[in-house]
């Protein structure tokens, strides 16, 4: 299939590292605002460019984060950070992709958002490509310093680790926790965390079995985020699904075995207080993977007191369901990124679709994003509303192979109680770049739209793939 080289590559690195809260529902992180790394107040939104340039380092890997105000975010008001900047640990070396995987949350619980990063392959003494993962920590004046975590210390070499990293209070006692995922390993760092010491403790979770992915939320109401390990398995092509869930003396694991995906996404969608389950299953069916939908589609899991109930029934979303823009067209990935947020401000949890291999036109791989909305009834396709470069309003133009919507985050980046959608394109110009449509009352708002290439947040590097990564 013409997308699947470079579909594996952005797996690697995109929306398998969702942390979505209910809305409506406590915060998983406990102290500060999540995602507010200077603690003005506003949301900020945090970048992997896992293969940019630092000084003469080629493909060494970077993050940048644009701050959130009362309009917005701009490429004036940014941090970049590499292995390189003043406090963070490491070296900046070439191929070790920093920033290939993020996630954002208050894990020393003073006030401000710290952001964990992912550099997939860094090299660990004469170990090649083993990956490591670093806190850098939130301050008045934004993210700087960091903390390297602790590793498994049986790591193969170009094992991966810290392809997927999650946050949360995975065991309801108000402190922040870490969980990171390898190609062999995953790995559980309970908080509250030190800027010295870094996690209270760690733990290998070898049992969860060879992962990318990793997604968390509180799928039971109780205030503790439950974790989902998807991955793929001989003979279960669609993905083996099953989510971890405190029981107050206990995790204890849910297979979900008519589930399938491999990105996802957890928030509540209808309102009851518990948050619903978003996976994403963008494979076409096949020989080998008979389920699924030509093009992609979404599965909704409905939370409850226990977490998701395996005997339900899903409601499956594509492109070919009643209200939803586009069809169903081989390769468009639909459901390879996913975020949620409350776009219009109603109270339910709306949901961003990325399809970056969606055909615009005659022109392949432009991309588009589609916004599903959630109510009382659940997430369906009415009102849905499908955005491109070819939008009106949307910056720049449909061109081969841009990619827009390869990562989807839908956050409020103005306090006005309403998500923008925050969409990258890892393939703009061959640097990447990021586009922010503000949320209203009537859902998107293309007009002061803005869009920010690898170039406007002086990026270096003949491919740094900007906006790889979105934090959440």
């Amino acid at each position: 299939m013409r997308t699947r080289t470079l579909l594996l590559a952005a797996t690697l690195t995109t929306g398998l590292l969702s942390t979505v809260l209910p809305v409506g529902t406590a915060a998983a992180a406990p102290s500060g605002l999540a995602g507010d790394f200077n603690g003005d107040g506003y949301r900020d939104v945090a970048f992997g460019a896992m293969g940019a340039d630092v000084g003469a380092v080629q493909g060494a890997g970077a993050v940048v984060v644009l701050y959130g105000s009362s309009s917005g975010v701009s490429a004036s008001k940014k941090t970049v950070v590499t292995q390189n900047s003043t406090g963070v640990p490491g070296e900046s070396e070439s191929g070790d992709r920093f920033g290939s995987a993020l996630a954002a949350g208050d894990l020393d619980r003073d006030g401000y958002s710290d952001l964990v990063v992912g550099a997939q392959y860094e090299a660990i003494g004469d170990r090649d490509g083993v990956g490591s993962a670093t806190v850098l920590w939130g301050s008045k004046s934004g993210l700087s310093g960091g903390k390297g975590l602790p590793q498994p210390s049986d790591l193969s070499e170009w094992g991966g680790f810290s392809s997927g990293i999650a946050t949360g209070d995975f065991d309801g006692d108000g402190a922040t926790d870490v969980t990171i995922t390898g190609q062999s390993r995953t790995r559980l760092y309970k908080g509250p965390f030190t800027r010295t010491n870094g996690p209270a403790s760690h733990t290998s979770l070898g049992q969860f079995g060879s992962t990318y992915a990793v997604i968390a939320g509180d799928l039971s109401g109780d205030g503790a985020a439950e974790r989902v390990y998807p991955f793929l398995v001989d003979g279960d092509a669609g993905g083996e699904i099953g989510y971890h869930r405190w029981t107050g003396t206990k995790y204890a694991a849910t297979d979900l075995p008519q589930a399938d995906g491999e990105e996802g996404t957890i928030a509540d969608v209808d309102g009851d207080g518990y948050g619903d389950l978003v996976l994403g299953d963008y494979q076409d069916p096949r020989a080998d993977k008979p389920g699924g939908h030509k093009g992609g589609q979404i599965a909704v899991w409905y939370g409850g007191p226990t977490g998701p109930d395996p005997a339900q029934k899903p409601t499956l979303i594509h492109q070919d369901t009643a209200g939803v823009p586009g069809a169903g067209e081989s390769d468009d990935v639909f459901g390879s990124a996913l975020s949620s947020g409350d776009v219009n401000g109603d109270g339910f949890a709306d949901i961003a679709v990325g399809a970056w291999g969606e055909d615009i036109g005659s022109v392949r791989d432009a991309g588009s994003v589609t916004v599903l909305f959630g109510s009382a009834s659940g997430l369906s396709g009415k009102g849905a509303k499908s955005y491109s470069q070819d939008t009106a309003g949307v910056p720049g133009a449909n061109e081969t192979m841009d990619g827009f919507g390869m990562t989807v985050r839908l956050v409020d980046l103005d306090k006005n109680g309403k998500a923008d959608l925050v969409s990258g394109a890892g393939y703009e110009n061959g640097y990447g770049a990021a586009t922010v449509l503000r949320g209203s009352a009537s859902g998107l708002a293309t007009s002061g739209a803005k869009f920010l290439s690898a170039r406007d947040v002086t990026l270096k590097g003949g491919d740094p793939n900007f906006a790889w990564a979105i934090a959440q």
